[in-house]
């Protein structure tokens, strides 16, 4: 009864995992919308936007809602927050993300950063590496870790050391500016139910007033 009338493709759920439909802005309203209306304090949903928001200038893809939970844990901040904060990173904003922490790591830790970088070519390296090592376990192979190497000393480390601080960064900024942006959005919030039963309470007093004269 639910599903849809078309099943939806491999490509088009590839294309909305991309762009979603109705486009980014309109993911973003509705993240917005859903973060502002969760039951908690400004503070404690603000520090799950800290942790969300910090957990994309990690490089470890594919797990960014378990760290996110788990430093909204440690930070006793709102772990929907925390995960809804993670669409901060997204295919608009990882490439950028991405060249800022891999810039920063490489200049913290005294190495060269090199702009024609073949990202997608030392992710190749270290996959074939893990995928041949894996089958030599159980051949005659040998076991290489050249691919994986160079992918962890040009890539993996320089971004997991460069993404700390302009994640903190970029967290803090997004803490200060979203607590008051709540506040003002839930006091605002409890004006309008409080106004709506003070409503639903004249109501009542008036009908009761008029089934009384009705009665007379």
């Amino acid at each position: 009864m639910f599903k849809r009338r078309t099943p939806k493709s491999w490509a088009l759920w590839f294309w909305h995992l991309i762009w979603p439909q109705g486009g980014w802005g309109r993911a973003f309203e509705y993240v917005k919308h859903r973060v502002r209306r969760l039951p908690d304090s400004p503070e404690k949903i603000s520090r799950g936007i800290w942790a969300g928001v910090f957990t994309t200038f990690t490089p470890f893809y594919g797990v960014h809602f378990f760290i996110a939970a788990g430093i909204a844990t440690v930070m006793r901040g709102n772990i929907l927050a925390s995960l809804m904060a993670t669409f901060f990173g997204n295919p608009l904003t990882y490439l950028p993300i991405g060249i800022i922490s891999l810039q920063t790591g490489h200049f913290l830790l005294g190495t060269e950063f090199e702009e024609d970088m073949n990202i997608g070519q030392r992710f190749g390296g270290a996959a074939r590496d893990l995928k041949n090592n894996f089958f030599a376990m159980f051949s005659d192979a040998e076991a290489d870790w050249h691919g994986l190497s160079i992918f962890y000393n040009e890539v993996f480390f320089p971004y997991l050391v460069g993404g700390i601080i302009p994640g903190i960064i970029a967290a803090t900024i997004c803490y200060y500016l979203s607590v008051p942006v709540i506040r003002v959005y839930q006091s605002r919030r409890r004006g309008r139910i409080k106004a709506k039963l003070e409503e639903i309470r004249a109501r009542k007093a008036a009908a009761k007033v008029n089934d009384s004269a009705a009665a007379d």
